[in-house]
């Protein structure tokens, strides 16, 4: 099958290497993947912010890029939400665009893969990943709790995943909601990294770098050791860190 690659802006310029990740995971996996390259970002920021009328040229490119694959993956749920919520006149690249985990559970259905990675790990499950795109219910009272990031990252050697006290709880970056509650945002950031690091924590990973970026963010002012990987780099892992 033919793979679209899109890589969401904050991947492509911060964390390159999630993209490259990303890209040998889904190749390992037996896909065909290219990278369209004069691809740009898709829109969200202007939309979260209240332009969504001024999204029309970003999502113009986005189909002119995109429209030709069987599927389009991204290492990124938030993304990809805005997609499938904001491109509903384009009904064919709303039935074919999937972040990652859920193209590796849901589309391919991997049952095994060929990595290691030999540490303590904890996992962010991120709302748009969680609550829209429906990649884990974690709450006891809804049965059975479910992840398909948590379900990969078993099938990693060597990994010790922790139990964390509130598996489905916010970080507070929320995209512009960290700029414009800048102190709620870093509580709730702060609140996650305190659940991971008590629990013994020596890599945070997620499935939105966006989310890992405001973590991260955290845990270097308080010059902790803890690292976080995106769950593609993990998956990706022959040799760890």
């Amino acid at each position: 099958m033919r793979v679209g690659l899109f890589i969401p802006c904050y991947v492509d310029q911060f964390y390159p290497q999630v993209g490259i990740a990303t890209l040998e995971l889904l190749e390992k996996c037996g896909c065909e993947v290219i990278y369209p390259p004069d691809q740009t970002c898709c829109g969200q920021p202007m939309a979260n912010s209240g332009f969504e009328h001024l999204t029309g040229g970003c999502t113009d490119l986005f189909v002119k890029n995109f429209s030709e694959f069987d599927y389009i993956v991204s290492p990124s749920g938030s993304c990809v939400l805005h997609i499938k919520e904001h491109s509903h006149e384009h009904a064919g690249l709303h039935d074919k665009i999937f972040e990652l985990v859920e193209f590796l559970t849901d589309v391919l259905n991997i049952d095994h893969l060929d990595a290691s990675f030999p540490y303590k790990v904890g996992l962010h499950q991120s709302c748009h990943g969680q609550r829209g795109l429906h990649l884990a219910q974690m709450s006891e009272l809804m049965a059975p709790p479910f992840s398909k990031p948590m379900q990969l990252l078993n099938m990693v050697r060597d990994i010790s995943i922790i139990d964390l006290d509130r598996k489905d709880e916010c970080c507070g970056f929320g995209g512009t909601f960290c700029v414009v509650e800048e102190a709620v945002s870093v509580k709730m950031g702060k609140d996650r990294v305190v659940d991971h690091c008590k629990h013994g924590a020596e890599v945070i990973t997620g499935s939105d770098m966006s989310c890992l970026m405001h973590l991260e963010g955290i845990l270097r002012r308080q010059k902790s050791p803890v690292q976080v990987k995106h769950i593609a780099e993990i998956l990706n892992s022959k040799t760890g860190l």
